[in-house]
């Protein structure tokens, strides 16, 4: 049997590392093994998954090893109203668990773009109008354009290979990827898992433009900006030249008047400190002030120097005056009188000490007396 349709549920869905898909389809009454190969999987705009109702089309021959019937399908699609609808959401949820919709993943736009890949199809006004937008808006700007189907069964794989060609190139700052509007059959291209990997893997910006406005394609959810439609995305991806010069022009004139500000009140401050005493009278008012502190040490050192000198000339006197008290000279000025041997010369303080003939000498207050003992007479009676 060849050739033929069959409806049904999936179930025990499986893919192999080969990427063959292996389930059943079955309803009510019976059920019917069946293989997808991988060439014909690629072509799958949805993801199969059990308890999804689909129509496939293939032919059914005995599978020798097993001795059973298998059908060996060569296109799905799901099946009833709102098929595609109900594969984007599938796809969509898939995607999102698997991360690539999540903001930490999306990447700002250049500024200043220098060169700017288009991913769209070569015909039509798409690319006219995204081209005279951005020459219009940003002249000079480098437009590399990679011409791409955006629909037919084609399309998933020629954009995605466009957009790995773009980036492989190393020196494009953003790219648009997009087409204009049409239907869901017609956008489908755009909501395929190659297209959304390529975009997510991409090391460049990518602004998703597909459509009209009230489009939403998987390629939108990937992207690092969604654009309304394509003419909107060649209008995010420039700034307009004449726009920024304005804004240029406008803080050129604004820092000349800070500086212009800044420096009157530097100058302003400048003045004011020229005008105190120590930038007017800087000899005077620096050597003037350290002139009188060292005159103010100095007679405060000579000062010291004085009091200390009175108060040794005092302590002096005083001892002077106790030496005087002590004196043997103030005995003698009373007329007392010393005598003293001369051979050996000692102080006499007894009579008997000396023998006549012996010479003595006898110290007044003024002057002396060289004596000869005529007689030595030991009398106590005058003590």
């Amino acid at each position: 049997m060849g050739n033929v349709w069959i409806r049904g549920e999936i179930s025990n869905y499986k893919q192999a590392v080969s990427g063959h898909l292996y389930f059943t389809l079955k309803d009510q009454d019976s059920c019917l093994r069946t293989v997808m190969f991988n060439s014909r999987v690629r072509k799958l705009n949805f993801l199969p998954e059990d308890g999804l109702a689909v129509r496939v089309r293939g032919y059914v021959t005995i599978f020798e090893r097993n001795g059973i019937y298998q059908l060996y399908a060569e296109e799905m699609e799901p099946d009833g109203t709102g098929a595609l609808y109900l594969a984007f959401n599938r796809l969509k949820e898939k995607l999102r668990q698997e991360g690539l919709f999540d903001a930490r993943h999306k990447k700002k736009l250049p500024l200043f773009p220098r060169k700017i890949g288009l991913v769209t199809s070569p015909t039509g006004a798409v690319i006219q109008d995204m081209i005279g937008i951005i020459n219009r808006r940003w002249p000079g700007v480098e437009i590399i354009f990679v011409p791409v189907a955006v629909q037919g069964e084609t399309a998933p794989g020629e954009i995605a290979q466009g957009i790995f060609n773009l980036n492989q190139l190393g020196n494009v700052d953003v790219m648009i990827v997009g087409r204009g509007g049409g239907s869901l059959e017609e956008l489908w291209a755009f909501n395929t898992p190659e297209v959304a990997y390529s975009i997510f893997q991409a090391q460049v910006p990518v602004i998703s433009a597909v459509g009209h406005e009230t489009d939403f394609t998987i390629s939108d959810f990937t992207a690092d900006l969604r654009a309304p439609t394509p003419s909107a995305a060649a209008e995010l991806v420039v700034p307009v030249k004449k726009d920024i010069y304005e804004r240029v022009a406008r803080l050129q004139n604004r820092l000349g008047q800070i500086m212009k500000q800044y420096l009157n009140q530097r100058r302003q401050q400048l003045n004011s400190y020229l005008l105190r005493p120590v930038f007017r009278r800087p000899v005077q008012e620096i050597c003037g002030r350290q002139e009188q502190i060292i005159d103010f040490t100095v007679q405060r050192l000579k000062n010291a120097i004085k009091r200390q000198g009175e108060e040794r000339e005092r302590h002096l006197a005083v001892q002077a005056g106790r030496l005087k008290t002590l004196s043997p000279l103030a005995t003698l000025a009373r007329g007392y009188s010393i005598c003293l041997r001369k051979d050996p010369t000692e102080v006499l303080r007894d009579a008997a000490a000396v023998k006549e003939g012996d010479k003595v000498e006898v110290r007044l207050f003024h002057g002396k007396l060289d004596c000869q003992v005529a007689k030595s007479t030991r009398d106590c009676s005058s003590y």
